[in-house]
């Protein structure tokens, strides 16, 4: 039966390959497009990471070209309903809202996401206006999705609790848990490089191990370095110590999906809030024994003690003690990568997302 209800979508595309964008694409190409009509405005204003949080007089131009398309697309094909990502910064928000408030004014209904956890935080510390507007420009729409069930209460001062819809992120990967006989193992890190993303921690967990005598294993490093200071950090830190640590470039596709095929741990130390970090899912999907801390619904994902471990936010010392643990352990790599492998297969998929999407959409629309 041919698909009639139209579902708006707004959102970044890759590149650069941030969270965000790679969820739009995913959920642009996925089994969503069959049950409904999608229709798609790419968000984007900047063409590079090195151009995000900076102004120029071409990304404001291109900010109102999108707007004028998106007020044109409400009124000439009439969508049953709008999703709308919003920011958890200021003037993010602040962007973010003139699409909610083209979709009001023009009478469709409006469901918003948040693809992080610091929105409460963020609020907290804002102007009080800041916060009067946040509230007037949610109260125009239906609901709000969050990535867990951790990050309900971001937005209880908000909606009722069934406005409030979970939706974890979830996608098919050609993964899947495999036993390795690495030697020596192989233990991958795989994100921007910043220190929020917590690769100065992997680095000094390398450091402490290798210290105690611990070396048959390495480390790959895969991401894009955001900070000089940061890169000539861990490469001095990876020199002076003779760690066993090699720094790759961001890799998307199936480069990507070799280092994950490749590996026996996956490693992901945030310190800043996340989401759900499209790196664990792709690591669960790997069937790898996962080390991360508890930042957004990380902790949903990733079960302590099941398919690996949450450490403190911050604690190379934590993080070394757990990689000791399952650099020794062959056993333990089995049993926890086995594990991930499973939760993903019932949580993660695209089809787990999918079904989850369109329960939320035909309520809203309901």
């Amino acid at each position: 039966m041919m698909a009639t209800k139209k579902i708006l979508i707004l959102g970044k595309l890759p590149p650069p390959f941030m969270g965000p964008a790679l969820a739009t694409k995913i959920i642009l190409q996925s089994e969503l497009k069959l049950r409904y009509r999608l229709i798609h405005i790419d968000t984007k204003a900047y063409d590079s990471l090195s151009e995000l949080g900076k102004w120029s007089l071409k990304k404001v131009l291109r900010n109102y070209s999108i707007y004028f398309r998106m007020l044109k697309t409400c009124i000439t094909r009439t969508p049953d309903l709008v999703l709308v990502p919003i920011s958890q910064a200021t003037t993010g928000f602040i962007k973010d809202s003139i699409f909610i408030l083209i979709a009001w004014i023009t009478g469709r209904k409006v469901i918003v996401q948040l693809r992080g956890s610091d929105f409460k935080s963020w609020l907290l510390n804002a102007k009080g206006w800041v916060r009067k507007y946040v509230a007037f420009v949610l109260h125009r729409t239906q609901g709000v999705i969050v990535l867990g069930q951790s990050l309900r209460h971001l937005f209880e001062d908000y909606f009722p609790a069934e406005k409030i819809y979970v939706v974890p992120n979830g996608a098919n990967y050609n993964l899947a848990y495999s036993l390795k006989h690495n030697q020596p193992l192989k233990v991958l890190y795989l994100a921007n490089l910043q220190a929020s993303k917590g690769i100065e921690d992997l680095v000094d967990a390398v450091r402490i191990l290798c210290s105690e005598g611990l070396r048959n294993f390495k480390v790959d490093v895969v991401g894009e370095w955001r900070k000089t200071e940061t890169k000539i950090a861990c490469e001095t830190s990876v020199k002076e110590n003779n760690l066993p640590i090699t720094f790759h470039p961001a890799n998307a596709g199936e480069g990507k999906m070799k280092f994950l095929r490749e590996a026996d741990i996956f490693v992901f130390p945030p310190r800043a809030p996340e989401g759900h970090p499209w790196v664990i899912v792709e690591a669960m999907a790997a069937g790898l024994p996962v080390i991360s801390t508890d930042r957004g619904a990380i902790a949903e994902s990733v079960l302590d003690g099941q398919n690996g471990f949450i450490v403190p936010v911050q604690n190379p010392h934590a993080l070394s003690s757990k990689l000791k643990m399952l650099i020794q352990d062959a056993f333990l790599r089995d049993r926890m990568g086995k594990e991930s492998r499973r939760l993903y297969e019932e949580n993660f998929t695209e089809e787990k997302m999918v079904e989850r999407l369109s329960e939320t959409f035909e309520k809203v629309m309901a």
